[in-house]
């Protein structure tokens, strides 16, 4: 009997020391901690969400930027009622056509209290509603700066004139940038089509390297405006400067230019959807090919996310010259409903599918104005956010345990 009781009493001890085990403290962010418990169920949040990553380092990038943006918004006493927070619950959930009961389901069968999905959700919205009243006044767009923007999409655009360009983008993570720029600069030198087919073939990640990285006659205005005068400016077998984007460098030769007499109009605008996926062994390329051979349209992409966090698919409608100078370069030689995978983001952990939507003309010329302005503002409030974050973060104290 006593024995009996012991082990009882060992157990419960046991128990006792993994549970406290648990909440104990595993990062304090000045004043305020986050505990073993809470980094498990951000890590397994994420797991569910399918987040590309280490979801563990994930889990605490995240929950100490959270904790740094509630001091900020707690400063400031900014709370979210509990119908709010129900509410927007209820919209995260329907992005996955799901009502909150079924979400919450799902979160109980990978082990994610529903509260890690409430302080997922609160933090993200009362930190939008943070920045919108911090910087509402400074992130006012003037009709110049519509102008302006508008001008640059459609200024210059080349309109009649269609280039033949070879291609090359040769992978360029953090640990091999020094030595892919140094091979694009001999590149760049080259003035023979054949010589830049051979390195398109030896290096070029694109799957135009099977035919030297040789691309069919486009319009100039397909690219992005600020590549259309670089481009315009090569002779016959001239080779761009290394152009460096994200994880990589890209190189253009011209191998021919003419006018056409009815050159269709510069696009106003490019609606494309972007897809991310985790790399992966293979860097991600069987799983984009398997989601080119599942979707049609852009639209598909939504059944594809469905119970994924938001920020893994993004659809957006942008000015030729507000889309990333990549992503630009990518969509220039889609036509609707066609794919790309060529891109990465994370330092190669996160593999981009890109699909073209449609490109936007406008009626007569004409464009909302409205949702250009609205793109600014939020560019500009994305700047401010990102630009406080990281002065909370650096006069932090942010120590393990």
């Amino acid at each position: 009997m006593r024995l009996i009781q012991f082990l009882t009493a060992l157990m419960l001890t046991a128990g006792a020391a993994v549970a406290q085990g648990q909440f104990s403290p595993a990062v304090q962010v000045n004043d305020d901690v986050i505990t073993v418990y809470e980094l498990q169920q951000r890590a397994r949040l994420l797991e569910l969400f399918r987040t590309p990553g280490d979801p563990n380092a994930l889990a605490r990038e995240q929950l100490i930027e959270d904790r740094l943006k509630q001091q900020a918004i707690d400063q400031r006493g900014l709370r979210l009622t509990d119908e709010a927070l129900q509410a927007e619950l209820e919209a995260f959930a329907g992005r996955a056509n799901l009502s909150l009961d079924q979400f919450n389901t799902l979160l109980a069968q990978n082990g994610v209290d529903q509260k890690t999905l409430a302080d997922f959700v609160r933090i993200g919205v009362t930190w939008r509603d943070y920045i919108r009243s911090r910087y509402g006044n400074q992130a006012q767009i003037s009709d110049a700066e519509v102008d302006a923007a508008l001008g640059r999409a459609g200024s210059n655009d080349g309109s009649g004139i269609e280039v033949l360009l070879s291609e090359i983008i040769i992978p360029a993570p953090p640990p091999r940038a020094a030595q892919a720029l140094a091979r694009a600069q001999q590149i760049s030198q080259l003035t023979s089509t054949a010589a830049f087919e051979a390195q398109a073939r030896q290096v070029s990640a694109l799957p135009s390297k099977a035919r030297g990285g040789r691309l069919d006659w486009l319009p100039i205005s397909n690219y992005p405006p600020q590549l259309r005068s670089i481009i315009l400016d090569l002779a016959p077998g001239q080779v761009t400067a290394p152009i460096q984007i994200p994880n990589g460098v890209a190189l253009f030769q011209m191998r021919a230019v003419r006018e056409v007499p009815q050159a269709p109009p510069a696009p106003t605008a490019i609606e494309y959807a972007a897809f991310y996926l985790p790399a992966g062994s293979d860097g991600g390329v069987t799983a984009a090919q398997q989601l080119a051979a599942r979707v049609d349209t852009c639209d598909d992409l939504y059944g594809e996310a469905r119970g994924l966090p938001q920020e893994v698919l993004e659809r957006a409608s942008l000015p030729v010259a507000e889309i990333p100078q990549d992503v630009a370069m990518e969509l220039a030689r889609l036509d609707a409903g066609e794919v790309s995978y060529n891109l990465t983001r994370a330092a190669g952990d996160t593999r981009v599918f890109l699909m073209l939507c449609s490109r936007q003309f406008g009626e007569g010329g004409a464009v909302d104005r409205e949702a250009v302005r609205n793109q600014l503002r939020s560019q500009r409030l994305a700047g401010f956010a990102a630009a406080l974050l990281e002065d909370l973060r650096a006069s932090a104290t942010i120590t393990n345990g």
